[in-house]
């Protein structure tokens, strides 16, 4: 099952997960304090960026005809619209900046380029979603209700499909999104009515005319006789963000190491639990500045999901403290390449698509779903945690972890 104890699975005491916490606030009042008009100017002119690209785009597109013209117009039309979705509208609705009190970046006023209405994404992805992260049950992220990416949910006959439904997700991305926002897994339990969901459904119809017609109707018309080339191209350029978003937040929800939880471990959890989960239950990948930028700096997964509401161009510099903490606590620090994050989640969408009895590992003791008792069922012991007084050295998740993985399982 997933994990029940997030303190015994991370080998950590009452004691240090409040010292932790005490910690972390320190980064967050620090970050808070120091907000200026550095980040202000950052933030307008990744706005002034991504603008620049889309009328570029346009102008570009309107000789569209020409094969290198379709190209370069589609390239850049694709490149703005991930940074608005990713840089922008993912993190202005997180309230990232609403700090500046200007209400053209404000949470309050920003609807993002895509299907899915921006009040919608603040209820499913805000607050469910970074609230509930991860508790299997409670947080409609895991598997977004079409997929199964932890062995906590019985396998059933329509999961073989796994490979398909994430491929359809992938390609329709910003329609999937805009789905969530319906809460079907809330009808399905009766906890939401029919008029709730028609409600919804008049929502996101008029989010969608406006985007279909943008991209299928006014430009195409605008752009004459080269309209079927400059139809394609917002087409392509709608898949380039879809693909890119997807696998983007992908890498920071499913690769091994990202862990499951309980409502159990949810009921009675204290706010050093909360950042406890957060950092157990995300995952980064490296990128250099660009690629940073270009993922919504989403490439810090886990500081993203500790300070959801700080700045974006801060996250880099909270990572070398948060890094420091995981050190201190003998935490793991879950990162890796992009290729090798994405290659972990796809993996495990498509080895979960089998029953638990054609794979190895258990829900309690397998590279994507595990518990407190993964250190128990080897020989049925359970190790030892905290302070060595020997060495003075905290032992905890990480050096259980690779004393696991070396066969060795310490003894109390």
């Amino acid at each position: 099952m997933a994990i029940t104890n997030v303190k015994e699975y991370a080998h950590l005491t009452p004691e240090d997960v409040d010292a932790l916490a005490h910690e972390l606030d320190a980064i967050r009042t620090d970050i808070e304090e120091s907000r200026g008009e550095r980040d202000a100017r950052y933030i307008r002119r990744a706005i002034q960026l991504q603008r620049a690209l889309v009328v570029g785009s346009r102008v570009v597109l309107m000789a569209s005809r020409n094969r290198y013209a379709w190209i370069a117009g589609t390239a850049m039309l694709g490149a703005g619209k991930i940074i608005e979705n990713m840089e922008l509208g993912h993190n202005i609705i997180h309230g990232q900046w609403d700090w500046m009190n200007d209400p053209e970046i404000h949470s309050t006023e920003w609807e993002w380029d895509t299907t899915s209405p921006s009040a919608h994404w603040k209820k499913s992805h805000n607050f469910i979603h970074h609230k509930y992260t991860n508790v299997v049950g409670m947080d409609d992220d895991v598997g977004y209700g079409i997929m199964r990416v932890t062995r906590d949910e019985p396998w059933a006959r329509w999961m073989i499909g796994n490979p398909i439904y994430n491929l359809l997700l992938g390609t329709l991305f910003e329609w999937g999104v805009a789905a969530h926002g319906l809460e079907l897994s809330h009808v399905r339990k009766h906890e939401k009515s029919m008029a709730e969901v028609r409600k919804d459904l008049r929502i996101i119809g008029k989010k969608v005319g406006r985007q279909v017609g943008k991209d299928y109707v006014v430009f195409p018309a605008l752009a004459g006789r080269n309209w079927k080339h400059t139809l394609r191209a917002n087409a392509v350029a709608n898949l380039i963000r879809n693909y890119w978003s997807y696998m983007v937040i992908f890498c920071g929800h499913f690769p091994d190491g990202a862990e499951k939880f309980t409502q159990e471990e949810f009921e009675d959890e204290t706010q050093g639990e909360w950042y406890l989960r957060q950092m157990l239950a995300s995952a980064n990948f490296h990128a250099g500045p660009v690629l940073a930028f270009m993922s919504g700096n989403l490439c810090y997964q886990i500081e993203h999901h500790l300070f959801p509401d700080l700045p974006s161009n801060r996250y880099a510099e909270i990572s070398v403290r948060v890094k420091e903490l995981c050190e201190k606590y003998d935490l793991p620090y879950t990162t890796g390449s992009l290729p090798r994050q994405y290659w972990q989640s796809f993996w495990t969408i498509l080895k979960l698509a089998l029953p638990d009895k054609l794979l190895s590992g258990t829900s309690d003791d397998a590279p994507e779903t595990n518990s407190e008792l993964k250190f128990r069922i080897r020989d049925g012991l359970r190790e030892s945690f905290g302070v060595d007084p020997a060495t003075g050295r905290r032992r905890g998740l990480r050096t259980a972890l690779r004393e696991v993985q070396g066969g060795a399982v310490a003894t109390k």
